[in-house]
Formats: structure tokens, C-alpha cells, sequence
């Protein structure tokens, strides 16, 4: 499946060397579409006032972690449905287990490149194999 590269993005990332990284990433691979907030509570904030048709959030982030953003969006009545992909430098089991039961799409650990964001996004966006 092709996303459609005018699809708005969020890149939350309280480290804004981060966002700059993602966001060139995102632009490598035919996104220009990309807004940015750099703390859960920013992010919040731009949520309420646009659609966004994918977050991508790091995990720890103050004083709102990425984890608190996915659950806090999951909660909105006509945004709990937007894909999210988490960031994080840990891989840690447990994170991944959590991240998912609150209804994160997907999980990417850094670094990574090009190729991985977008493998992870077109697997958000793959139609569910009935």
C-alpha cells in the first residue's frame, strides 16, 4: 500500500536535534507534511487542533512521557484512531508490552534509518489481512 505523502505528521521529541533527524528522515522518504511539538503536553495541544494522520512520539520525554501522549490520545473521541509509532532507545520487553496493550501501532528503537521508517509506517498503514 502507498501512504499518501501529504498525510499530516506529528513528531513529538523533547531532544530537537531528534526531530530534525526524523523529520529529514520522513522528507528522504516523501513526507513534507511534518509538524513537531517537543513535549507530550505541546503535542496534546496541537492534537485538539489539527487531525493528524500519524504520531510519532519518543518514549522518554518530560513532563509528559510518550507512553502518557499514547494513552492521553487513545482517550479523544475522534483522534483515539490515529496511528501511532513509538520511539524509544530501550527495547526493554516490558515498554513494548505496555506500549501495546494502550494501542501503539508500532515501536521503533534507535537509531534507525530511511528504510525502517518507512518499512514502519507502511506497516501501520498495511490493510489487515482478514
Amino acid at each position: 500500500m502507498i501512504v499518501d505523502p501529504s498525510l499530516p505528521i506529528l513528531v513529538v521529541d523533547d531532544y530537537q536535534t531528534m526531530v530534525r533527524i526524523i523529520r529529514n528522515l520522513l522528507k528522504q522518504i516523501g513526507f513534507e507534511n511534518v509538524d513537531e511539538a517537543s513535549n507530550g503536553a505541546e503535542a496534546l495541544a496541537k492534537i485538539e487542533k489539527r487531525h493528524y494522520g500519524l504520531i510519532i512520539s519518543d518514549w522518554n520525554m518530560e513532563p509528559m512521557t510518550g507512553f502518557q501522549l499514547l494513552q492521553k490520545v487513545r482517550e479523544f473521541k475522534d483522534r483515539a484512531e490515529i496511528p501511532f509509532i513509538m520511539v524509544t532507545a530501550e527495547s526493554k520487553t516490558d515498554n513494548v508490552v505496555a506500549a501495546r496493550k494502550a494501542g501503539v501501532n508500532h515501536y521503533i528503537v534507535k537509531p534507525f534509518n530511511a528504510v525502517t521508517l518507512k518499512s514502519k509506517i507502511d506497516a501501520v498503514f498495511a490493510p489487515v489481512a482478514a
